[in-house]
């Protein structure tokens, strides 16, 4: 076997054969599992990434031969269990992955793992319970269902109750449910005229998101509004589920599957039919640019909405090099603290975030690259709690240290994380949260 370390050529990804029946064979997945490990162990270039890292390392140190075949089997499952499939391992660090023969993929093999484990039926209620974002959401649009959890999630009584029957930990704040959902009542303009750029067509079909709908509808209106300004016809996508993310990561394959057909018939019209898709949570834009595409190569369908699909700042940017961006901005933002998220970084497409931002006179953005350490329902469990808050520690610090004016991340989820972590760790910062698309839409004044 070659022992060459790195490539010169391009990381690339192997479909997942998921649909196999080897797939979840276990004991093929063992032995994939100790090949991997033991690569990862003579390497340790990921020991700073997230805890799946330092968990392998230290159950080798801590066997009885120093070695990989000194851990217990058994407890492969503490690895699997820490790895929230960010992809930051696969995309920024491994030398090994494909195309060198070694053929790593750690965060796919995780996947795989997640995947047996669900299917012999190893998760618990609670777990199911929080990748079921659609149902979750749908109960709490109704507003005296909203008003209720809001109030719940904010008593400490509740909280504790919550934490003892799910496992939800009380000390994280939990963002909460709108009243009234996005999807009914985005104020979504079709009339413009539309000018195709060379390269991003022009017109926009949004990608609502479970998060957008139920919890933050203003930063879907935020990015209708800043569309509008730039008189760009959109639409609604006209049907929508969770786009699979949260059950990906769950190793539930199967509901990936089954909101992929809810998703992309439509979706895929829309693309065919000359729409860019925005999604305005990168973990969705994700899922339809890279992992439905490895679970379904052959799906025509699945492949025209991945080519179709863009994180919203990287659509602006396109546009912008069209010459087809205004730029009349009206207010300067100060000093932004930007993070990236993980699910923003391993889509390639470079800062477009800070490089929109800082299209805007005035405005000093300080860019953080690292994970936040919150990832989806990862962050809210009880049992990971504080190791999602000493990850965040380095983001937290860098973010505070910039003095800003506002804090801000593409994923509302990891913001929120952040000014928690801030605050919890005793910082007097008076900085705002605000998403991008907020920023943007106040640059503008609009």
């Amino acid at each position: 076997m070659s022992k060459r370390e790195g490539s010169l050529e391009a990381p690339t990804r192997h479909p997942i054969a998921w649909q196999k029946a080897d797939y979840y064979d276990e004991a093929a997945l063992e032995h994939e599992l100790e090949r991997v490990f033991d690569i990862c162990h003579g390497c340790r270039r990921c020991v700073n990434l997230c805890n799946a890292f330092p968990t392998l390392f230290d159950l080798v140190d801590e066997g009885s031969t120093g070695e990989l075949d000194g851990v217990a089997r058994k407890d492969f499952v503490k690895v699997v269990d820490q790895c929230y499939l960010c992809d930051l391992c696969f995309m920024t660090k491994c030398p090994y992955v494909p195309p060198h023969p070694w053929n790593v993929d750690f965060p796919h093999l995780m996947l795989r793992a997640k995947a047996v484990k669900f299917r012999k039926g190893e998760v618990r209620l609670r777990d199911k319970v929080l990748t079921s974002t659609d149902a979750l959401g749908k109960l709490a649009a109704i507003p005296v269902v909203a008003q209720t959890v809001n109030a719940a999630n904010r008593n400490p009584a509740a909280r504790t109750v919550l934490q003892s029957v799910l496992g939800v930990d009380k000390r994280r704040e939990l963002p909460p449910y709108a009243p009234a959902k996005f999807r009914g009542s985005a104020d979504a303009r079709a009339d413009w005229p539309v000018r195709d750029g060379e390269r991003a067509p022009g017109k926009v079909a949004i990608f609502s998101t479970c998060y957008i709908n139920y919890n933050e509808p203003g930063i879907g209106h935020d990015l209708v509004a800043v569309l509008a300004h730039n008189e760009i016809p959109v639409v609604l996508a006209h049907r929508e589920a969770c786009c699979g993310m949260p059950k990906l990561e769950l190793g539930d394959l199967e509901g990936v599957r089954r909101l992929k057909d809810v998703n992309i018939p439509p979706l895929a019209k829309l693309a065919r039919d000359g729409y860019a898709l925005l999604a305005a949570v990168p973990s969705c834009a994700l899922m339809f640019k890279q992992e439905l595409p490895l679970m379904f190569p052959d799906d025509a369908d699945v492949l025209a909405v991945a080519e179709a699909m863009f994180d919203p700042f990287e659509y602006f940017m396109l546009r912008h090099r069209d010459g087809l961006l205004k730029t009349d901005f009206k207010q300067a933002l100060g000093k932004v603290a930007y993070h990236i998220p993980c699910h923003g970084r391993v889509q390639n497409i470079g800062q477009k975030t800070r490089e929109t931002l800082q299209l805007v006179p005035g405005t000093e953005v300080t860019t953080v690259e690292r994970c936040a350490g919150h990832d989806g329902t990862w962050g809210v469990k009880e049992e990971f709690f504080e190791q999602s808050m000493k990850i965040g520690r380095p983001v937290f610090r860098q973010m505070a240290q910039a003095g800003p004016d506002f804090i801000s991340s593409d994923c509302p989820i990891a913001g929120r994380h952040i000014q928690q972590g801030i605050r919890d760790g005793g910082t007097d910062l008076k900085a705002e949260k605000a998403h991008p698309l907020t920023l943007l839409r106040r640059a503008y004044g609009l």
